[in-house]
């Protein structure tokens, strides 16, 4: 979720194509996701300069959810499915001026959920300014610019537009850096239900007040940076934790960790959350230049 934070990592162009550069030339990387219950997500992506100032990734993502069982109108089962997705894309960057990048990736999405396919296409368009002097960064970028072209059915389903800005800022004379992402800005309501405690006989209750709205559109950040070799992190998502109010959440529900090391020619990163006491949630992330072999 965090646009706007300065990174080598080829895999960082998935957050916003604005952070696409020629730094990554030759690199690749693949990165594995295990999510509630059976869902599992991977991927892989290559970089390549194109010249001083450009640069091109191509990549691809797997999105499966598991076994679910299937059922026709009238609740007859109709035998287990595996729903998937999978998402092509291709990113080109360019630097506009020695403070200025901006990018744009083109995504092609394919869903296949039991005897139902869909396809659409998709593009990302991101800026990202750096003061490397200041350690002060500022993104934009408009995720998910297009349409269906074939459908499920007959209904046409959107395909979710979100407006995203973030900053992030190293601090003087300590090895942090803070980050703060706004998602979701292209709608102010983004109501929850609070469960309370979670006693039983609780009465859930519609929350759609200023502050929790505001800080639903909000993804905090601190990322501690050692060494170019290391790095920690942590971050806070409130709506995750708003969203899990209603089920059995644990105390991280919301929270975030990280771990990030290069060590000889890759790069390794591991993320940890725990939505709700059900589930723990692990990201996996390998990179590496191909020119190191």
């Amino acid at each position: 979720m965090n646009i706007s934070n300065i990174d080598d990592d080829i895999n960082a162009s998935d957050r916003n194509p604005g952070l696409l550069g020629p730094e990554v030339d030759m690199q690749i990387g693949i990165n594995y996701m295990r999510y509630v219950g059976e869902s599992n997500f991977a991927g892989v992506k290559f970089g390549r300069r194109a010249g001083d100032h450009g640069a091109w990734a191509a990549g691809v993502q797997y999105f499966g959810y598991g076994s679910v069982k299937g059922a026709d109108v009238n609740g007859v089962l109709t035998g287990d499915f595996s729903p998937k997705d999978m998402v092509f894309s291709a990113t080109y960057a360019h630097d506009i001026t020695d403070t200025w990048r901006g990018g744009a990736s083109v995504k092609y999405i394919y869903s296949t959920y039991d005897a139902y396919t869909a396809m659409a296409v998709a593009t990302d368009l991101g800026v990202n300014y750096y003061d490397a002097e200041s350690d002060l960064s500022f993104s934009a970028m408009l995720a998910n610019l297009g349409g269906q072209i074939k459908r499920f059915d007959r209904r046409y389903e959107r395909v979710p537009v979100d407006l995203r800005v973030g900053m992030s800022k190293g601090l003087s004379g300590v090895p942090l850096v803070l980050s703060v992402t706004a998602h979701d800005l292209t709608r102010w309501h983004l109501p929850f239900y609070d469960n309370g405690d979670g006693t039983e006989g609780d009465t859930p209750q519609l929350k759609d007040k200023f502050m929790s709205n505001l800080f639903r559109h909000l993804v905090f950040g601190a990322d501690f940076r050692p060494s170019d070799s290391f790095h920690i992190g942590l971050g806070y998502n409130y709506r995750t934790r708003t969203d899990m109010s209603t089920y059995k959440r644990s105390f991280l529900s919301g929270f975030s960790a990280c771990l990030g090391l290069n060590v000889s020619s890759f790069g390794l990163g591991l993320a940890l959350s725990q939505p709700h006491t059900g589930a723990t949630t692990i990201m996996l992330n390998i990179s590496t230049r191909l020119y190191e072999f």
